[in-house]
Formats: structure tokens, sequence, C-alpha cells
């Protein structure tokens, strides 16, 4: 797990001074603290902080050269299928035991496309081919890594940090807000890719890659997008799982797991001692009573017999890193359990360098209660929107309907957006006035078909690529804060590939959530425990903003000057923030978009 920088100048016009590239390299230290190299030529320039895993050697420092010269990559991630690759392709002479190491000789024998349809893993990088004078981006099937780039006249600047890229020289003095992505953040609490918060910085989408030659011109690619639904594995799940787990085990440091009082941490730690006794597990111990699970995990880890750190934490120890989990962000992104997040990752760091993590569960196998709600509301978005709102109405008067979504939205689609927008829309449309949601939301959210298995892929397809990505750039970002590298098993492709692929028999009631999750967990530790209500992974945040927080919500709010204030109704901003201070609304989550946002633009230095 690292952090990179890449530049990449058209038309030969000329590299930045190595001061500049190394300033904001600088910036993606933390990600990788064990050794900086950089490589610099006529028309670019690559640079690599490591946070060292397989072959802590030198031999396993980057930018790496390919065997012919070649190819000359920066590579973020791990590549968890590389001895396999090794193995089938009989790859010799390799100079380092790393997945780096593979992945260059690879792209010697098999060329960049043939390459990425060949790599399991997370990861995201930038290669330049000498010989075509091209560079290439690419990013993994599920968007667990980071990479963002930006287009400039003069060139290409891609990096691990969203403000590597806009604080470059070709980028900074020109900084124009995106009015759609930033109605995008403020519901939602992140930008979806490919978009950013500026004109011409992008991301590169999970499962994409980009060719971008000396001359500026642009092409984009999918190695995949999981658009395949029809896909059967011999294997069941849980031998994929099995698999998965091995391969992820693999690191030449300490490597622990992560424990909830859920299903999916539990399953993947589980696993994981069964492979190794010596592992550690560790969980995070809210203070408050009504959101701590640690309980559950406890009994969960005597049961397993692993090692288990809780990792209790109170306000008062909170206080002192709410800040500095603001300086580790490097784009706005407004999730409050980035705090227990980083909490979590802070303490696993102090004895491991590698984790495993149970996100994706949820999104895979129909894990939140919402898949259920919009199922079983399903056949009220047959009927007309017309004709269906006044019955809705008198089904709610006689208690026949429990939710206003059939009321309320045109279809499903609107319907499952609004379940995820933290700002009412109406409200968010004042904020920004006659401004469209984004063409990435659109087509995320685009939708109106009610037969069931198409809903149902849908929904998870939706997840995946939505909802999904904001956990993992949660994860990624604090994790990364504390040099820990944060492994996600149910993201592999084939687990992804079999997720895609299955759909339960039946999905009507709350027992069914991630039933085949459970089932197989049933066979490591005792049903009782699997029946236990997840709390979730949380903090009384609105205790937190109407207490100890307030203040600085206040000023940050509604006294400061507001980031992209020409674009903003700031009265309207000024009146959702006082209301929920007077209790007329109790929407925690969006008050603390526009906090996040806020705290992100003074920290850069854009206000």
């Amino acid at each position: 797990m690292c952090g990179f920088l890449a530049e990449f100048c058209f038309n030969n016009i000329g590299i930045t001074s190595p001061e500049h590239f190394g300033d904001l390299l600088r910036i993606s230290k933390h990600r990788g603290p064990d050794d900086t190299q950089t490589i610099r030529h006529d028309n670019f320039q690559l640079g690599f902080n490591r946070l060292s895993i397989l072959d802590l050697s030198t031999n396993g420092s980057q930018p790496k050269e390919s065997p012919s010269g070649r190819y000359l990559t920066v590579f973020n991630g791990e590549i968890y299928n590389y001895q396999s690759l090794a193995s089938a392709f009989n790859l010799q002479a390799l100079r380092s035991t790393s997945d780096t190491e593979v992945l260059v000789h690879l792209l010697d024998g098999l060329g960049v496309e043939e390459t990425l349809c060949r790599l399991d893993g997370m990861f995201a990088l930038t290669i330049i081919d000498r010989k075509t004078n091209q560079c290439y981006m690419a990013r993994d099937f599920a968007g667990i890594k980071p990479l963002f780039y930006g287009i400039s006249p003069l060139g290409l600047v891609s990096a691990s940090q969203f403000n590597q890229v806009f604080k470059h020289p070709w980028f900074k003095k020109e900084l124009s807000l995106r009015p759609d992505t930033m109605k995008a953040y403020f519901g939602f609490g992140y930008m979806p890719s490919p978009d950013t918060v500026f004109d011409n910085i992008y991301q590169v989408e999970p499962g994409q890659y980009i060719i971008v030659e000396n001359n500026g011109t642009i092409r984009k690619k999918y190695v995949e997008r999981f658009d395949d639904l029809n896909f059967r594995s011999d294997e069941t799940y849980s031998e994929i799982l099995n698999q998965t787990i091995k391969e992820q085990m693999t690191a030449d440091v300490p490597l622990g797991t992560f424990l909830s009082g859920g299903i999916d941490s539990p399953l993947i730690t589980a696993t994981a001692f069964q492979k190794d006794k010596t592992i550690e597990a560790f969980t995070f111990k809210a203070e408050d009573a009504l959101m701590d699970e640690s309980q559950i995990a406890m009994a969960y880890a005597e049961h397993i017999g692993i090692a288990h750190q809780v990792i209790k934490v109170s306000f008062e120890d909170v206080k002192g890193i709410v800040d500095f989990t603001f300086d580790k962000m490097s784009e706005p992104l407004g999730d409050y359990s980035t705090i227990p997040t980083y909490l979590v990752t802070n303490r696993a760091s102090k004895s491991k360098t590698v984790m495993l993590s149970g996100d994706g569960g949820d999104e895979l196998f129909f894990g939140y209660p919402r898949f259920l709600h919009v199922m079983n509301h399903r056949h009220w978005f047959k009927l007309p929107f017309k004709i269906r709102r006044p019955l809705a109405r008198i089904a709610l008067k006689f208690n026949l309907l429990k939710s206003w979504g059939p009321y309320q939205y045109r279809t499903v689609g609107q319907w499952v957006m609004s379940k995820q927008i933290h700002i009412d829309e109406q409200i968010l449309n004042d904020m920004i006035p006659e401004v469209n949601w984004s063409q990435a939301v659109k087509t995320l959210y685009e939708y109106k078909s009610t037969k069931k298995q198409n809903l149902l892929g849908w929904l998870r397809r939706n997840e995946f690529f939505g909802h999904l990505q904001r956990v993992l750039a949660k994860v990624d970002r604090m994790s990364m804060a504390n040099s820990l590298e944060v492994r996600v098993p149910f993201l592999s492709k084939q687990s992804i590939y079999y997720a895609f692929g299955w759909m339960p028999k039946s999905f009507k009631k709350n027992i069914h959530l991630k039933q085949k999750l459970k089932t197989i967990l049933a066979t490591h530790v005792p049903q009782i425990l699997i029946s236990q209500t997840k709390k979730g992974f949380t903090i009384p945040i609105e205790d937190w903003l109407k207490g100890p927080l307030s203040e600085d919500v206040h000023k940050l709010l509604l006294t400061d000057t507001f980031y992209g204030a020409q674009l903003i109704e700031k009265a309207v901003i000024e009146t959702y923030v006082n209301d929920f201070y007077a209790e007329k609304h109790n929407s925690s989550w969006g008050i603390w978009h526009l906090y996040a946002w806020q705290k992100w633009a003074i920290k850069e230095g854009l206000i």
C-alpha cells in the first residue's frame, strides 16, 4: 500500500521542476513512509512513497522498470494472484519476490491490456510505455484503491490523492468548481466517479483503464465492470472465500483482522484464523451502549479462539483527533464514521501493517434492510404515477402501506436515490439552484423496471458502484493515515463474479439478508451469535454536533466564508443549520457533509 505521483507531458512541452514534483509527492508520504523514489525523463516523471509489504528489500522499490526497459510503472495496492501468474507464465529471472516484479514481467510478455485482464487484486497504477510514448492508468475492479488524474493543455497528472493533482502547477491557478458534483457531494457525502468537484480533474472509475497519447488524445476502456450476471462457478462460495483469504494473507509483515458484531468480519476472521492461529482481531468499543457491539464481537472472538483487542474510546479521546482525520483527507468526504475508523486503524497499526476487513459483504449479498424495503414495495411502481399517488395516500391513511416512497417518487430509481441522500433533494435544489444532477449520478440511479430478479440485481449493482465507493474511500483514507494496509476479501474478482451470478431463493424478510454468508458462518460459530442484531460502526454524532462540536460547526457554516459561495445560496444553508439546532430536522449526516466540506477547504487553503 503506497502513494504515487506521475506527470506525463504533451507534445514534449517539458515537465515541472524536481522541487515542485517533490513537494507534491511528499503530500502522500503517510501512505508510504518506508521509502521514496523518483524517476525523471524528458517528458515524464514518476514518484513513489512505499509502504513495504512484500519483499522488504530495496528490490521491491518503485518506480519499477520492466526487464526490457519498455515499461515503467508506479503501482499502489496488491496483486493477490501474482504467485499463480508467475507460475502460469513461467516467469524467469525475477529480481524480487514482490507482486510488482511479476507485474512488469507480464507487461513485457502480454502488453498492458492483457496483463490488466489477468490481475486479481486491489490496485491503482500508472504505466509509461516508452516505445509508443503512451501513458496508461488503471484502477481495480471494485474501486478499492484511489486514482485521481487531471488533464491540462500541458499534460496529465495522476496521483493517489486528489490534492496532489489540484495543487499541481498546471491546475492550482485555474481551479473551477463543478456545481453538479458539489450537489452530489452535499447529498451523498462523496464525489461519485468519474467526477470531482473541479473541472478537468477526474477519478478513474472502478475496473477502468485509460490510454493517454503524447498529443493529449484520451481513450477510455473497461477491463471489467461485471456486466455478465450469468457467471457460474464450479466452486462453492465457501471454497472461493477460503482461497481468496489464503491469497490475501500473503505478506512479509504482521497481519490482523477487524472484528465487529455483525456477519461479514466474523466470517473473514474465523476463516483467517483457520489458516493462521497467531492472527489477532481488533474491535472498536463505542462509549454509547446503544451503539456498542463489542460484547457480541468478544463472544465471537471467544468462540473462534482468536486473540482479541477491544479498543474503547470516549469523546475525550476523540476531541484531539477530529481535526487530524480531516487533515488526512485529500478530498471532501462527509462520512463521520471516519473517526472510529481512524481510531481502530491507528490502534491496529501499533502492531500490524496489514489488516483484513469485511467490507463489501452487505453490498454483494443483500445485507441492508433498504434492499427489503424496496423489494417489498416494488409492486406499487407497476402503476402509473397519476393513479398510484391517490391510491397510495388512501393506503397510507388506513395503514395498508408502510412507506411514503410509492407516493413521492415516480420511479424505483428515484426512491432508491432518496435513501442515499442525506440532505433533502428540494433543499439541495434550493442550495444550488438551477443545477441538475451530474451524468454520473443520473446513470447510477436511472432505473424503472420492477421485475423481481432484474430489480434485485440492479439494487446490488447500485450499492456496489454507489454507496460502497464512499465506504471504501473512508477506509482507505483513514487506514493510510496510519500507514496501514486494509485488504478486502469479499471484493476479490472471483468473489464478485460469484456474487453477481447468485440470487437468493427467497427475499422477503430480515432473515433472508445475507443468508449465504450466515450459512457459511454457522459452520464456525453457534447460530445464537449470528442471530443477534448488529448495531453499526458509528458514534453519537448528533450529540457531538449539538455539544462539543457545536461552536466549530456554527463558526464554519454560519460565520466564516463558505467555500464556493458564488455557486450557493448561503441563506439556505443557514436556515438548514439553524433548523437542525432548533430540532426541526435531525439530519446529522447532512450537517456533517457541510461541515466536512468546510474543514477540507480550510485545510487545503482554498478559503
